[in-house]
């Protein structure tokens, strides 16, 4: 295995992680708003992921760093021609933690019901524009030969894409309900399992959906073939599965299904990907590879050895975290957000 394979499997593993971890935080932010009109429970949904959320975060930047570092033409194709979609994420993150640190510094119910509604924003947009950039990337878009985006925003906003995005909102929003679940208790507790089972419906078929127009619109899974293999189909009954684990009130199992069913699904797009990084839809021969898009190979040798020192570290310092803050909230819990 040369350097360039290396850094795309670890940009890969990178973002498998990132939306496994800050998919459960969308989803809760999304829900924050419906699920509760009392303000002690929505301070105990906050909560749920107030230890979590900030560092879930540090993926995205790393994810974002090593495309930088190690696919350097692949970052700048795809920070210039997503330019639009990516500064109105920004936008919705920096909103979310905002709102985060402001809602409870006023009592006022209408000046934390309107923060309220800014994390649901600042979830809802990201959640969805994940899968508009993700459907994007396997379906292609106008590349010219100088590695230069020529298409314009409306060009991501086509119907598949589109497909994608629901998709991976509603994902994130039933694996949001299912933490949820995990972390609190009483009345949350029963609400957040009475919504995911709502939600499972609308997350499979919308998931099934966008794999079945991928077939119509892209190339990545006609290679796939009629059988795509055992990554695809496994991440397609661990979400099967989700509702009878639900119906049988096992919701740690439940949550691990929907984990797996994003990692799954996140691993398929970039095995579909490979070689490529961008795919061109005005010539194949102008698509990004590993090879045409990355840095020279002292760079690549470089940064393995770094992340080989520092990933361990940060890994464990984050599991830490979360056995730390892994006991369920209550009415009586000591709140901070």
């Amino acid at each position: 295995m040369d350097l360039n394979t290396l850094w795309f499997i670890l940009i890969g593993v990178l973002f498998t992680g990132y939306f496994i971890l800050e998919g459960f935080d969308f989803g809760v932010g999304i829900l924050l708003p419906f699920i509760s009109k009392e303000d002690l429970e929505r301070r105990l949904v906050v909560n749920a992921i107030g230890p979590h959320w900030d560092g879930n975060e540090v993926w995205l930047l790393t994810s974002g760093g090593a495309i930088f570092a190690a696919f350097p033409n692949w970052y700048a194709t795809m920070f210039s021609g997503f330019y639009l979609a990516l500064f109105l994420m920004l936008v919705a993150l920096i909103v979310r933690a905002v709102a985060f640190e402001y809602r409870s510094k006023d009592k006022n119910p209408k000046w934390r019901n309107a923060w309220d509604w800014m994390i649901f924003f600042g979830s809802f947009v990201p959640a969805l524009l994940w899968g508009v950039a993700l459907a994007n990337l396997i379906r292609g878009v106008p590349i010219d030969g100088d590695m230069t985006y020529v298409g314009g925003f409306f060009n991501l906003l086509n119907p598949y894409a589109l497909v994608g995005g629901l998709a991976s909102l509603s994902i994130f929003t039933l694996h949001g309900a299912l933490f949820l679940n995990l972390k609190t208790s009483d009345d949350l507790r029963d609400k957040s399992k009475a919504i995911a089972q709502k939600l499972w419906l609308p997350a499979l078929i919308l998931t099934l959906g966008f794999v079945a127009y991928g077939y119509a619109e892209t190339s990545m899974f006609l290679a796939l073939g009629l059988d795509p293999g055992i990554i695809p189909i496994f991440g397609g009954l661990a979400l099967l599965s989700v509702f009878w684990f639900i119906k049988a009130d096992k919701i740690g199992w439940a949550f691990t299904m929907t984990a797996i069913a994003i990692a799954f699904s996140t691993i398929t797009i970039f095995i579909g990907l490979f070689p490529n990084v961008m795919i061109s839809s005005l010539n194949d021969a102008w698509n990004l590879t590993i090879y045409n898009a990355s840095s020279s190979p002292y760079t690549l040798k470089v940064m393995s050895i770094v992340a080989l020192i520092f990933v361990p570290i940060v890994l464990l310092y984050q599991g830490w975290t979360y056995w730390v803050f892994r006991q369920r909230l209550t009415k009586k819990s000591e709140l901070e957000y």
